[in-house]
């Protein structure tokens, strides 16, 4: 065998193994962050083998997509597809037909890593707010109970919403209700920061949260809104817009 034929097999160790390369590699570029608090997380190592924030303790990381396109959510939506034994599968929400015409898919994110697979995901999507003009953004957060991120986006303390919505639902009906994949779902407001609204309820055996920046954006959850879990099925009419300010960083 010739030098250049050694060179070309090493450059090349498809032609040994006599597998063909792969293709249609997306590259996606993520930022990662503890789902909690969005503060940096440390990756696993010899001496532990949790991922870790400074302030949280052991976490499971979230993934952020810095950018977003068909491509890069399909990638995503393989991740949430991996079946977990015993485990629900997340679904990622989104809402669909759209609440309003010009809205966009902004964003897309999810906590877990190969180990643990995908035990949360969030969406972004923005659009013309319904009431006063100007932009709005809704954020859709599908996740296990102990996350975290659903929470944090809402701007209420703790990895969990039961403490704030023990009292509301024994005492007052839904304050608004969406279909989740056909299912007519209630949704409770809980207190949050005010540049916001946030509800919660539950869907497909885990939390659904539904954020809206500005809190007059939340009206969009009083019309005949339906969520479609793209993991099922992903239109291929979606049309995606500049990355959520909220979803990377800004809540």
């Amino acid at each position: 065998m010739t030098n250049r034929a050694k060179l070309a097999l090493i450059n090349n160790p498809s032609r040994l193994t006599g597998t063909r390369p792969a293709r249609n590699v997306i590259a996606m570029g993520v930022a990662v962050s503890c789902p909690r608090c969005g503060g940096p997380v440390r990756a696993p190592d010899l001496m532990n083998t949790d991922w870790r924030c400074d302030n949280d303790g052991p976490v499971l990381p979230l993934h952020v997509a810095k950018h977003i396109g068909p491509e890069i959510l399909e990638t995503v939506l393989a991740k949430a597809r991996v079946h977990r034994p015993g485990a629900p599968e997340v679904p990622v929400w989104c809402p669909w037909p759209p609440p309003l015409p010009a809205w966009t898919v902004t964003g897309i994110g999810w906590v877990g890593d190969d180990r643990s697979g995908v035990r949360a995901t969030a969406l972004a999507c923005s659009g013309p707010a319904p009431l006063q003009g100007g932009p709005a953004d809704v954020l859709l957060v599908a996740e296990e109970p102990g996350i975290g991120l659903g929470t944090r986006f809402a701007g209420i303390p703790g990895p969990d919403p039961g403490p704030f919505l023990e009292a509301t639902v024994a005492h007052a009906p839904a304050h608004a209700k969406v279909r989740a994949s056909g299912w007519l779902t209630p949704l409770w407001s809980v207190k949050s920061a005010s540049d916001r609204s946030a509800y919660v309820g539950e869907a497909k055996g885990l939390w659904l949260y539904a954020i809206a920046w500005p809190a007059t954006a939340g009206y969009l959850l009083a019309e005949d809104l339906s969520l479609s879990d793209l993991t099922d099925d992903a239109p291929g009419e979606l049309v995606y817009g500049a990355p959520s300010p909220y979803l990377h960083g800004g809540a």
